[in-house]
């Protein structure tokens, strides 16, 4: 299974990202998440192509697709940054991080726009991370920022 992934990966159909952890001891260190590039192919592989409105995998769509513009956006703005997912044992989460310069940005993604939303404090605390939810209301400015 693994060559297939390493050959959709070098072939830009999909990438992976790593989970981020500073030895915290409840931290998953050797986890990677699998996004595409485009959500296109991704519903043709599991074939799915109803309507937005008959899905019940509108979270994942949500994430792929902006983790992918995100990331697009800073490849073609020559932008280093290194990216990762956190997870803990507690299945406490955070959807995207961004490593730059030394400083932290965690962004956890809401299709729902009244789902409580619980963000992991003690990520924020430990590493002095600047936290952001991404929603429908604000996500243009998370995948085309006018700065970086």
């Amino acid at each position: 299974m693994s060559s297939y992934i390493d050959l959709l990966e070098k072939s830009y159909v999909i990438f992976r990202l790593k989970s981020f952890n500073r030895n915290l001891r409840n931290e998953i260190k050797n986890n990677r998440k699998i996004y595409f590039w485009d959500n296109g192919i991704r519903n043709t592989i599991i074939a799915n192509l109803n309507d937005l409105n008959l899905r019940n995998d509108k979270g994942a769509l949500w994430e792929n697709f902006l983790i992918a513009e995100r990331m697009k956006f800073m490849e073609y703005n020559s932008k280093i940054v290194n990216c990762y997912f956190w997870r803990n044992k507690q299945q406490q989460e955070i959807d995207f991080i961004e490593d730059r310069d030394g400083q932290i940005n965690a962004y956890e993604f809401k299709w729902k726009k009244d789902v409580n939303i619980k963000l992991p404090s003690l990520f924020e605390k430990t590493y002095n991370a600047k936290v952001q939810v991404v929603s429908k209301n604000n996500f243009r400015d998370f995948i085309m920022p006018t700065t970086l």
